[in-house]
């Protein structure tokens, strides 16, 4: 984890942005956050600050997208305001700073992350083991239709 003197902003700063990007989040955000996947992927893909996030983002992504079509429940939903949060926060470039200050403007943003990676940790661990057993079991049925 890395501590919040060295990212910008301390870490209970990182735990107030996350909260409070968290209670705005409802159904029509999680559809706004879900249009605008490819923005935050490629930020975060650009950035040297944020690109060690990138796995970690996709699997979100892909939590919330399996939530909002109703694949995946067995998580709670402050575990998804929060993810969401975390990612509408890496989205605003007018955040509590800015991303236009070059060399510290993504480092809250990293901060939000990991404040949010460090609550929904385990939720994440078990959606990734849930879409793995899923895949195989998807898998398996498709082996098993006979060939056309």
């Amino acid at each position: 984890m890395v501590n919040g003197s060295k990212s910008g902003i301390s870490d209970q700063q990182a735990g107030m942005e996350l909260t409070r990007e968290a209670n705005k989040v409802d159904d029509s955000r999680l559809a706004d956050l879900i249009a605008r996947r490819e923005a935050i992927e490629n930020k975060v893909k650009n950035s040297g600050r944020l690109r060690r996030f990138g796995t970690d983002i996709r699997l979100m992504f892909s939590l919330i997208s399996d939530y909002a079509k109703g694949r995946y429940r067995e998580i709670p939903w402050k575990s998804i305001a929060a993810i969401a949060g975390a990612l509408l926060y890496v989205l605003n470039p007018l955040d509590l700073i800015p991303d236009l200050i070059l060399g510290f403007g993504l480092l809250d943003d990293a901060s939000v992350l990991i404040a949010c990676l460090s609550l929904v940790e385990s939720d994440l661990m078990r959606y990734a083991a849930w879409k793995e057993q899923n895949a195989e079991r998807v898998s398996n049925e498709r082996s098993a239709l006979p060939n056309e």
